[in-house]
């Protein structure tokens, strides 16, 4: 029952996607500080290098880029990763995408792009990783598998990133479908749904004083998510506090979600 056993995570193995910037670079820090052995994968080979540079002074931190909607570049990352490793403790499934267009204007390619990364590529890692996640599962000690869902797959959002909040709701449902078919194999499910947190993908928002001014008075507890927000969340779901949970969302959003 002490807490330094409940969220000990030390000595696992991690897999971290979208790990070089914004939610996924807290993530992978968080981890790494407190014991875990992380890959970072991203689009961007440069800048997944330079991550798992400044990651590497925390802990043990490897960059292997990739885009994980490409199913060769998707196949070619579970290769390197088996290079290293047989078994993963903790698949965070981060990376995503988002698009943005007037009704009556949003284009086809643009749904396309926010679907395969955001739903399609969590769903086939999952799958295409499934032997390692289960030669790490114990009864005692589930193999856990984190979505990154969004509160605007919750609530309907302010803005026009209709295939975003889309994408992000079938995530949640995602975490429940696969949760309900992988139980018995002791590889546990589940899913954070973030509200406003520094990121790229944030930042045509937050960047403006205005307009964070505006994002800040509709959270309801007065503030942007900072890193200890969300690695505080994902470390729960993965260690011994969590082992008894699956398939539920939780929103890491300051009550946002409360507004219906």
């Amino acid at each position: 029952m002490k807490i330094s056993d409940l969220f000990d995570v030390n000595g696992k193995t991690a897999i971290v996607t979208g790990g070089s910037r914004g939610i996924g670079y807290m993530i992978s820090e968080g981890l790494l500080r407190n014991g875990c052995s992380v890959y970072i994968t991203s689009r961007k080979a440069d800048d997944c290098a330079q991550a798992a540079e400044e990651l590497s002074r925390y802990g043990n931190c490897k960059a292997i880029p990739s885009d994980l909607s490409d199913d060769a570049e998707r196949s070619h990352f579970v290769d390197q990763f088996r290079e290293h490793e047989d078994q993963l403790d903790l698949l965070v499934n981060n990376a995503g995408a988002a698009w943005g267009a007037p009704i009556g204007e949003y284009p086809s390619s643009g749904f396309d792009k926010v679907l395969n990364v955001n739903v399609k590529a969590p769903f086939m890692l999952t799958q295409d990783l499934l032997p390692e996640l289960r030669m790490a599962a114990t009864e005692e000690s589930p193999a856990r598998v984190i979505m990154i869902g969004s509160v605007d797959g919750i609530r309907v959002p302010f803005g026009d990133n209709y295939s975003y909040s889309a994408s992000k709701a079938g995530i949640h449902m995602l975490t429940r479908h696969l949760a309900h078919h992988l139980v018995k194999e002791r590889v546990n499910v589940n899913c954070i749904a973030p509200g406003p947190f520094e990121s790229k993908m944030m930042s045509y928002m937050l960047d403006d004083p205005a307009r964070r001014a505006g994002v800040v008075a509709s959270t309801p507890l007065g503030r942007i998510g900072s890193p200890e927000d969300i690695v505080g969340a994902v470390i729960f779901l993965a260690s011994r506090a969590g082992s008894w949970l699956t398939g539920v969302t939780i929103p890491v959003d300051g009550g946002i979600s409360t507004h219906g």
